[in-house]
């Protein structure tokens, strides 16, 4: 159960000090309190972990401070979507709306390889009307022996640059704790001129320490790739993990399923579950049309199935394209094959917003239905 409080309680009152009170003596409950800080107020909801199937909606809704009670299900408590539930499905991070409303693409460089390469992606993305990129310092590999990035000796002149050209959100992948450290060491040294969402991978998806650590930390928010091969179920538990440690600014990432059934695609296309996952859940739904389908291979229309698959995620309503661009993509250290051209960017916006209209439309026509 979630007590949803009346916006800008003061944790000093004397009626948020009674509610913490009467809850403290329910038997057999446990409490957590969640605060969201936005621009104009301050919004604060309090979990209630244990039976409460025998608390009644009406006497909890009576008690001092609740706006709103939510009564939740047993999956995905916070994240998911409850009965009556009317709670945002939308966060601000750096003046970028994240929402299953919205649509964000994050262009950019699977893996910094050079300096140069960067500041072209970054002028590329900022001529194109974008703000949000990608940028692997990162990269966690199936080979001991490939390149597995720059680590923490690029954060700076790519945070920097990301100033330079007016980039507010940099979606970047994180393997561990330190890597974590370094980027707000990085953000820090530059003087914060960038924000940064920090990205689980799909190998990590079950690394259940670092969901805790990544978690605990609500300055970022965070992306969240669906494990290759474990069910959605599972890997929309692991954005609970997230969520239960105190950051529900997640975003849930669809990039494909391991499974020789998607040859001769990289891996199996699974953006059929973006509207599941907006009905299970609160999250952004992002997909990654590069690493689904990881070739530059194109159909008998001309057009590039990276880009087919990603109208088709578009269509069905994703609120967000990661996707990978290079400046010289034979040149890329990782995944150059799947990789867009720069010139290519102004023809892939402008499909993606395409396929963007396609959905509002069919949206517009379902409302308009009587039936």
């Amino acid at each position: 159960m979630i007590l949803i409080l009346n916006a800008n309680v003061d944790e000093q009152s004397s009626d948020y000090k009674q509610l913490l009170a009467q809850l403290a003596a329910l038997p057999g409950i446990q409490t957590r309190v969640h605060v969201e800080r936005g621009a104009e107020q301050k919004l604060t909801e309090i979990y209630l972990i244990g039976n409460t199937k025998a608390l009644e909606i009406a006497d909890m809704q009576s008690m001092p401070c609740v706006e709103r009670v939510v009564r939740v299900s047993e999956e995905y408590r916070i994240l998911g979507r409850h009965k009556d539930d009317q709670r945002d499905t939308h966060f601000d991070y750096n003046g970028v709306r994240f929402g299953q409303d919205t649509l964000n693409v994050f262009a950019g460089l699977c893996a910094v390889d050079n300096r140069e390469h960067v500041e072209l992606m970054m002028r590329a993305v900022r001529d194109n009307g974008q703000v949000c990129t990608r940028m692997g310092a990162y990269k966690p590999r199936t080979s001991p022996y490939a390149f597995q990035g720059h680590g923490k000796y690029c954060l700076n002149y790519v945070f920097e640059l990301a100033g330079k050209y007016d980039i507010k959100v940099i979606a970047m992948e994180i393997t561990h704790e330190s890597h974590l450290n370094e980027i707000k060491e990085a953000l820090h040294q530059t003087g914060n001129p960038t924000g940064v969402m920090l990205q689980i991978g799909t190998r990590n998806t079950q690394n259940f320490e670092l969901l805790k650590i990544v978690g605990r930390q609500t300055e970022l928010p965070v992306l969240l790739k669906r494990g290759f091969g474990i069910t959605l179920d599972e890997s929309l538990n692991a954005a609970e993990y997230l969520a239960s440690e105190g950051n529900r600014n997640v975003v849930f990432g669809l990039r494909g399923m391991k499974t020789n059934m998607g040859d001769p695609h990289r891996n199996m296309v699974d953006f059929a579950h973006v509207p599941v996952v907006k009905r299970l859940t609160r999250m952004p739904v992002c997909i990654d049309p590069s690493h689904s389908v990881g070739t530059r291979q194109a159909s008998p229309d001309g057009i590039l199935d990276v880009m087919h698959v990603t109208a088709q995620g578009v269509a069905a309503g994703a609120n967000m394209v990661l996707v990978d661009f290079h400046p010289a993509p034979p040149k890329a250290l990782v995944d150059g094959p799947q990789a867009l051209m720069l010139k290519e960017l102004p023809y892939f916006l402008e499909d993606v917003q395409i396929a963007r209209e396609a959905y509002l439309k069919r949206v517009a026509l379902r409302k308009n239905q009587a039936w």
